[in-house]
């Protein structure tokens, strides 16, 4: 059994995690909850440094994780791009490692690696959603527009590709096709319905977190750590 802590960035991160992922996870033996990062939203490094730390420290026995927006992060995160918009090639594992590196300095060669994975959301969770364009459309009370919805993906080649545009964003593109979208609600209600499994077979980044969370239920907490 391994009990893990994910700090979110807001209320829809955290319906996700504990009404979508967790209960996935448990049936493993890998015990996830969630709690915000201060009152929420994208702040800066230093503030969430401070967040992390204090949960690593809080309980040696328990894993640590993040489920931030990598879009709109703001520029002195470690390894994020220093310009305003996020380039689209800029490897985002280059960033989630250079928070872990972070950390690792901070808390010293005793800290196991493995207790922490930073997990950047390419762009927003709703892009998750577009990895079955029928179910979401069918949520959304707009089963006439998964058409609609199915031409986004592939206009973008992949769910985690939609994209890093402020009237491009995943959201707002479901909030134009149906104007009483609910973040929380409905984004919690089509990611039930699409299923972990499939998500991960269309978003690879996403698939490469939840790896290693299903990992947890027997990694050998003697080990040398798994990394970022």
């Amino acid at each position: 059994m391994s009990r893990v802590l994910a700090l979110v960035e807001g209320h829809t991160e955290s319906a996700f995690v504990k009404e979508v992922l967790a209960p996935v996870l448990a049936s493993g033996g890998v015990f996830l909850s969630a709690t915000l990062l201060g009152k929420g939203g994208i702040r800066s490094y230093q503030a969430v440094r401070g967040d992390i730390l204090a949960a690593l420290k809080q309980d040696s026995s328990r894993f640590c994780t993040t489920m931030i927006d990598y879009y709109g992060l703001p520029k002195d995160w470690p390894g994020a791009p220093r310009t305003a918009r996020r380039e689209p090639r800029h490897p985002i594992e280059s960033v989630e490692q250079a928070i872990a590196d972070d950390i690792q300095r901070e808390l010293g060669s005793s800290f196991d690696p493995k207790r922490f994975f930073p997990y950047l959301q390419k762009h927003e969770f709703e892009a998750l959603l577009f990895s079955d364009p029928q179910v979401l459309a069918e949520i959304i009370d707009q089963a006439g527009n998964a058409a609609a919805l199915q031409n986004i993906v592939n206009e973008a080649g992949a769910p985690e590709e939609i994209d890093d545009t402020p009237d491009g964003a995943p959201s707002k593109r479901l909030i134009r096709l149906s104007p009483g979208y609910q973040k929380v609600l409905s984004g919690a209600r089509a990611a039930t319905r699409i299923g972990i499994d499939r998500i991960c077979e269309c978003c690879p980044h996403f698939a490469r977190w939840v790896s290693w969370l299903r990992g947890l239920a027997t990694v050998d907490r003697g080990g040398t750590g798994l990394g970022v």
